[in-house]
């Protein structure tokens, strides 16, 4: 009798995940297990304030000091262009939006907001005073190395 190939691979994979199943449980954000009910997380406020979060790193997006809630930021509309796009920026008080955002992919300067960087939140995310959810042990970079003033007294 010949077994098929798709068979056996069928198996194999099935095999496999029996054994990842079999170990160690899976460790989740979650507080409860995957197929019980759990209390939703308490929604807390953003800080909707002017003060701007330091960068941690070069070329990190900024976090946006305001509510988005309802913001339609989708391929017929951009509700962050309203108050930071260069045209609005003298009435709204608003930053502008990075010149990087008007770059093509070979970096080409256009006369409007770049395609590929038209959809704000996938970089920027609203600022919450929240407990993170998982550890961190990030380092800034002027901990590490010695300040630029201390490179010139040398």
């Amino acid at each position: 009798m010949k077994i098929s190939s798709k068979w056996l691979l069928s198996l194999a994979i099935i095999s496999i995940a029996g054994m990842a199943y079999a170990s160690e449980p899976v460790t989740t954000l979650r507080s409860t297990a995957p197929d019980q009910e759990s209390a939703a997380p308490r929604i807390t406020n953003f800080e909707d304030n002017s003060v701007k979060r330091p960068r941690n790193y070069p070329e990190q997006p900024p976090t946006i000091p305001h509510d988005i809630e309802g913001y339609q930021i989708d391929g017929n509309a951009n509700k962050c262009l309203s108050c930071h796009a260069r045209s609005r920026t003298g009435e709204s008080g608003a930053p502008m939006v990075s010149i990087t955002h008007f770059m093509d992919r070979d970096g080409q300067f256009l006369a409007a907001v770049s395609p590929r960087r038209y959809f704000c939140t996938q970089c920027h995310v609203p600022q919450k005073n929240v407990k993170p959810l998982v550890g961190n042990e990030f380092i800034d970079i002027d901990q590490l190395l010695p300040t630029n003033s201390t490179r010139i007294a040398e």
